[in-house]
């Protein structure tokens, strides 16, 4: 089967403590039992600030082989720099560890905020600076600030491909040509839903699909119903077949998406203030026999010797 890597935005929330998180778990053992009971997790403390390599090598450590990151790229790019002279922000952050996941490393994730609106210059040198290699991505972070001397991480393990998707939350986005530009650079658009709230669009521009789900009705809160996850799992097995969805919601219908026998699947359940993420994301998994190789279950003690 092709990859598909179904999982949750982040993993410590105090609400799951005792409901997904079985009662006695220790916090510091939170991302080993989470990490066994979804194949992949996207890592959102990297928006909010610079994290460390020892951080990322430890993450990397406490996972089980196979296990996936994905990687949400700090808003001080596009929140606060909103994309202007951001060299250094950006060297700065592959600098921070990203690279410290080697083969875990899943796809990094360019979330903007619903008050950038699409300006197609200053969008397409932001997506020329993106690094599509491991070694390219090691070589942007040798250009790092002098402030992380001493603490820095430069090289990689290894040449790998790089994944970059985008969310975007602006009306002005619904634009063809942004379309042609995440196909030129080869970069994912994020499909999110957000219970109405951002534009929702399905256009594949890369070789690979990334999913947000933040909540059917209520954001970041309501769950998903059996069928809305039936919905989501049909589409996700059409993605992951190569194919397209018939009633895909698109910015651009003329422009399809280059033919391909599959399709690397990521999605990420977002509703977590009402500890719903977890469990919707392990009924997926369960769809698509995922579970099968997965060693702990929502709110079940794990067994002797399951966590290193």
């Amino acid at each position: 089967m092709t990859a598909i890597h179904i999982g949750i935005s982040g993993w410590r929330y105090t609400p799951w403590r005792g409901d997904f998180y079985p009662k006695g778990l220790t916090q510091k053992r939170e991302l080993q039992f989470a990490s066994r009971a979804v194949n992949s997790i996207e890592i959102n403390g990297s928006f909010y600030a610079l994290q460390r390599p020892e951080r990322y090598a430890q993450w990397y450590a406490e996972t089980p082989p196979g296990f996936v990151f994905s990687v949400k790229a700090p808003r001080f790019i596009t929140h606060i720099k909103r994309l202007r002279d951001i060299r250094k922000p950006l060297a700065n952050f592959f600098a921070s560890g990203v690279l410290e996941l080697k083969e875990k490393l899943g796809a990094i994730l360019w979330q903007f905020p619903p008050s950038f609106k699409f300006d197609p210059e200053l969008f397409e040198d932001f997506l020329k600076q993106l690094p599509h290699d491991t070694e390219g991505a090691a070589a942007l972070a040798r250009e790092h600030e002098p402030r992380l001397d001493g603490h820095a991480s430069t090289e990689t393990d290894k040449k790998r491909p790089l994944r970059h998707a985008v969310e975007i939350r602006h009306e002005s986005f619904i634009d063809p040509h942004f379309i042609t530009l995440l196909k030129r650079y080869d970069v994912a658009l994020v499909i999110a839903d957000t219970a109405g709230k951002w534009p929702y669009r399905e256009d594949v521009t890369s070789d690979f699909v990334y999913l947000r789900l933040h909540g059917a009705e209520e954001l970041y809160a309501s769950g998903y119903t059996d069928e809305a996850l039936k919905r989501w799992g049909d589409r996700i097995e059409a993605w992951s077949h190569g194919k397209q969805p018939s009633d895909a919601h698109l910015i651009d219908p003329d422009k399809k998406p280059r033919a391909r026998k599959s399709r690397e699947v990521f999605c990420y359940f977002d509703n977590d203030i009402k500890v719903r993420a977890p469990y919707d994301a392990r009924h997926l998994l369960e769809r698509f026999h995922l579970d099968k190789d997965l060693a702990t279950a929502p709110g079940q003690r794990p067994a002797e010797g399951v966590l290193p």
